[in-house]
């Protein structure tokens, strides 16, 4: 379905980051995880990341501060941000940083799926 994508997901939660793999993975993409910002910082997989889902709340680094330091060191990659813990200032402002989607915590597949199109086309729109 997808040649050459590759699907990063960063979620501190190994439960939840099992069901994105799982998720991903039925979409159709290729899909590597990883526990926390800070090794996917350090994976020789970040320059190949086509799109990257992460939590908002991880210790050390949050989803946010993920997004904004691969910005700021060049690495724009699409990011949707996932959160159990939805804040309409945090969404406002993922949201003007450039995050493509902002989903609550359980998520819906077909909604995740339409986000994850939309960050694959590289939408202007983004959706939350």
């Amino acid at each position: 379905m997808a040649q050459n994508v590759l699907i990063s997901v960063v979620e501190d939660d190994e439960p939840f980051r099992h069901s994105m793999r799982t998720l991903v993975t039925a979409l159709g993409y290729a899909v590597e995880v990883f526990p926390s910002a800070a090794n996917f910082l350090e994976s020789p997989l970040l320059g190949e990341t086509t799109c990257l889902v992460t939590d908002v709340q991880m210790p050390g680094m949050t989803g946010l501060e993920l997004h904004r330091r691969l910005v700021g060191t060049g690495h724009a990659i699409p990011t949707i941000l996932l959160t159990a813990y939805p804040d309409e200032a945090a969404r406002k402002r993922a949201l003007k940083d450039g995050v493509v989607c902002y989903l609550r915590k359980p998520v819906d597949d077909d909604r995740f799926e339409r986000c994850l199109r939309s960050a694959l086309a590289g939408s202007a729109a983004p959706c939350s």
